[in-house]
């Protein structure tokens, strides 16, 4: 049992100790101190402001892509249709 029990604490005291060297363990601290960093909350949300009118712009004109290209699969068809009602020269009327 107590062999268990020291390989646990030594692991897992490795581990700890790994986390807390590396960028994702010092994030978490200053997280938990509530130490941002020196980050500008402002600058980030201008900036995330601008990542969304930019992707807004982006679907309008994938919209309008779109809209278009529906426009023209209905001309094809419109077009398709009008081949198969047009008399043939020559041929025999189909049934």
């Amino acid at each position: 049992m107590e062999d268990i029990l020291a390989l646990i604490l030594i692991f897992g005291g490795g581990t700890a100790v790994a986390l807390g060297f590396s960028p994702i363990g010092r994030a978490l601290a200053e997280r938990i101190r509530g130490n941002r960093g020196g980050v500008d909350q402002e600058a980030i949300r201008a900036e995330l402001t601008e990542h969304r009118d930019a992707l807004a712009e982006e679907i309008e004109g994938v919209r309008r892509e779109i809209s278009e290209l529906a426009e023209r699969v209905d001309f094809a068809e419109r077009l398709l249709a009008k081949q198969r009602e047009a008399p043939r020269v020559g041929g025999a009327p189909r049934e």
